[in-house]
């Protein structure tokens, strides 16, 4: 069983977010160097990302995903908030 390894976002030294520099094609080994930006919805932390599987699963629907998760509607919308700002600010950050 292979273990699969979590794509890290942070410099384990000191925090700073990290770039791609490689990308290589499993079937043909191309390799193709360069500095990419990691696409928006990558940038997230994992919990934000669960989070936001979880949503689409769910339709959207906050009662849902408050019922699933285990708290209340407005810790979701909350929840939801949060990850709003987030896209907010990256989205202002790429202007």
């Amino acid at each position: 069983m292979e273990h699969k390894r979590k794509f890290p976002q942070f410099c384990p030294c000191c925090q700073s977010s990290l770039h791609v520099v490689q990308l290589e094609c499993k079937e043909c080994s191309t390799q193709v160097n360069g500095r990419f930006e990691l696409p928006l919805l990558a940038q997230f932390t994992e919990s934000d990302m669960s989070f936001i599987v979880e949503f689409v699963k769910s339709s959207g629907s906050l009662k849902d995903m408050a019922r699933q998760l285990g708290v209340s509607y407005p810790t979701v919308r909350n929840m939801l908030d949060e990850i709003i700002e987030k896209l907010n600010n990256m989205d202002n950050d790429e202007k």
